[in-house]
């Protein structure tokens, strides 16, 4: 059986503190492979009967992503019009994506028509198998950020046209846009902490003992 000292505890409790949600990124270029490897660390996350019901799909085409980033511009000038006076003001100086300078983009979707896992632990609650996928996000974006690659997800987005102009599968459900690419610059905040957007909780506001 393997053993983790704690040492080992202690980088992996580092690593999510280190764990950011990247918008700002440097023009270099990722090594080649380093998306594939990515997704291969993602497959090993843990999925409701074995589904493994993720679908990547790596966006090179510049037609197609150039289509993404118009929808976002689109999206986020109506998320806009939801906000008024100072918190309006607030949200147009966010930076919420960096689709336009990550040298990578990544589309998730969960396959709702794949028989892979036979329908184990669905019947009662569907919604895991893309609470699966989710699970595959998270392991890799601990993934890169141990290799000094940074990953944002962009949610600011039409999940119809995604589909559309991706091309996929009917059966495939839109769950996240990844840019991944080397960020300006690391820090143990959130951004939108350091806008004063909103500042992170202590896990005592979201605990129940029943």
């Amino acid at each position: 059986m393997v053993e983790f000292d704690d040492t080992f505890r202690r980088h992996l409790r580092e690593l999510f503190v280190w764990r950011r949600d990247v918008r700002r990124f440097r023009s270099d270029a990722l090594p080649n492979g380093a998306v594939e490897r990515l997704i291969e660390t993602a497959c090993l996350s843990p999925s409701v009967g074995l589904s493994q019901p993720w679908r990547f799909v790596i966006v090179d085409d510049a037609a197609r992503r150039r289509a993404v980033i118009d929808d976002f511009k689109a999206c986020n000038a109506d998320a806009l019009n939801c906000y008024s006076g100072e918190r309006a003001e607030r949200y147009a100086a966010l930076k919420l994506s960096g689709l336009e300078q990550a040298p990578a983009h990544l589309a998730i979707f969960a396959d709702k028509a794949s028989d892979t896992g036979h329908g184990l632990g669905r019947a009662t609650m569907p919604e895991t198998l893309e609470y699966s996928v989710v699970a595959a996000i998270t392991a890799m974006w601990l993934a890169a950020r141990a290799d000094g690659i940074g990953l944002g997800w962009v949610s600011i987005l039409n999940p119809q046209r995604v589909q559309h102009v991706l091309d996929v599968p009917a059966s495939w459900k839109f769950i996240a846009y990844l840019c991944i690419g080397y960020p300006e610059a690391e820090c143990d905040q959130p951004e939108l902490e350091r806008a004063k957007w909103e500042h992170r909780r202590s896990p005592d506001e979201f605990t129940l003992r029943r």
